[in-house]
């Protein structure tokens, strides 16, 4: 029997106000948001799957989720109506009817991080939700001299939740790349699957370089080490945001080319 039409929908959400992507009973999540509204809309019950994971506090400029529907508005329909029904702090942003074969998480072959720290004096009063305020001066060559360590297939133990559920820690980063827009510093990073705090711990680790407080050769010791103790801290969620999500070319490629707008 047919599941109805298969729709591939794009989010962008302020992590603030959400305890993160998955639905949490009696906690609000973005999962939930959007599945208890469509509920109210079409009267079903509408399962959503997402292309991954975001934890407490960490935004997304371009989320994907599918969902099937039985019956209701076309995409592009879907778009305007959800905009109307969904709160501020959750936008869709591109809907397309995608085949039965498409799924938001498995289909995916390439993920777009990107991590904001405010280096100002002062915190801005428009940044602070969405980056990681860090007065102290930072050595930005030492930083993509470590990062530069990073790149290729490995092992990332070193670099995630010491209980991460994934049992596979290999992973391939394919790109590190460090963009200054005043006082900000993003650092976005490209590859093929992240792990469970995975990027917000390679941050705080090349933030401890920066400081001075490691050393960029020793990058390749930590990850042959898989050992959580000798990286550096988790950065906070509030500087990060899931920036684009890419699928095959059937598929649309990357879902979203806004430039740097959030």
């Amino acid at each position: 029997m047919s599941r109805g039409r298969r729709i591939r929908l794009v989010l962008g959400y302020d992590g603030s106000g959400f305890h993160g992507f998955a639905r949490q009973e009696g906690l609000r999540t973005v999962q939930g948001v959007l599945e208890d509204e469509l509920r109210r809309m079409l009267s079903v019950e509408i399962a959503v799957e997402g292309s991954g994971r975001t934890d407490r506090g960490v935004h997304a400029r371009a989320q994907v989720v599918h969902f099937d529907l039985p019956y209701g508005p076309s995409a592009d329909r879907m778009v305007h109506v959800l905009r109307r029904r969904l709160p501020a702090d959750l936008l869709p942003r591109d809907a397309a009817e995608v085949d039965e074969g498409f799924h938001a998480r498995f289909s995916v072959v390439r993920k777009t991080y990107r991590y904001t720290l405010d280096l100002s004096p002062l915190p801005s009063l428009y940044w602070y939700r969405f980056s990681w305020h860090h007065p102290e001066p930072l050595d930005l060559a030492a930083m993509q001299e470590a990062a530069r360590h990073l790149l290729g297939e490995h092992d990332f133990t070193s670099f995630c939740a010491a209980d991460a559920p994934q049992q596979d820690k290999v992973r391939r980063l394919d790109r590190v790349e460090f963009r200054t827009d005043g006082s900000r510093l993003h650092i976005e990073f490209e590859g093929n699957g992240f792990l469970q705090y995975m990027v917000r711990i390679l941050v705080g680790t090349l933030v401890k370089v920066g400081r001075g407080r490691e050393r960029p050769d020793r990058i390749p010791l930590i990850l042959e080490a898989r050992d959580r103790r000798l990286a550096g801290e988790t950065a906070p969620p509030h500087g990060l945001c899931l920036w684009n999500v890419e699928y095959p070319p059937e598929y649309g490629g990357k879902v979203i080319d806004l430039g740097d707008d959030l």
